[in-house]
């Protein structure tokens, strides 16, 4: 695989994101819920771009284009950063479809999971997945994550309730 680096997002990297996303709209929404149609423009980027550098700022969130070389393949979050007591986040990723089958996630996840326990001093990290997205499951599974819990019919899409699959990954124990 060519070099692949994780990169927060800037302002001036909306109409790329936006193609990127407008690009893969249908492919994501088969398997997420859609975003807001307003999104969908050079406002509404430039708009999610400025609450991910806010969010960032406050140690709310940390979002990240995945980049391979210097096309734009896909995205990767930690969200719902909890401190000072838990130390902990959410993963959430994303890939463009004709990027899938790569390796790209799971680069990626190990990127930010060492970002997460080093200069985030993050101490654990929680993901969810489809049981039937077999694809995230062993980008997970094969990340470090282990499977604590499986929730039936919690997540709705497009009108049908799915089960989740809860992972967690911890930090390395200090030596």
């Amino acid at each position: 695989m060519s070099h692949l680096h994780l990169c927060a997002p800037q302002l001036d990297d909306w109409q790329e994101l936006l193609a990127f996303e407008q690009e893969n709209r249908a492919f994501f929404e088969a398997s997420i819920n859609a975003r807001p149609a307003a999104y969908y423009c050079a406002e509404g980027v430039a708009e999610a771009i400025a609450q991910a550098q806010q969010d960032a700022a406050a140690d709310r969130g940390y979002q990240f284009l995945i980049r391979q070389d210097s096309q734009l393949v896909g995205r990767i979050n930690l969200h719902r950063v909890q401190r000072p007591y838990f130390n902990c986040a959410e993963l959430g990723y994303r890939v463009g479809a004709k990027f899938n089958g790569r390796g790209i996630a799971r680069a990626a996840v190990a990127q930010v999971l060492q970002r997460a326990f080093g200069e985030l001093q993050l101490s654990r990290i929680e993901a969810n997945a489809r049981p039937e997205n077999l694809g995230s499951v062993r980008v997970l599974e094969t990340s470090g994550f282990s499977c604590y819990g499986h929730s039936r019919r919690s997540f709705l899409l497009h009108g049908q309730w799915f089960d989740r699959l809860h992972y967690e990954c911890h930090a390395p124990l200090p030596r």
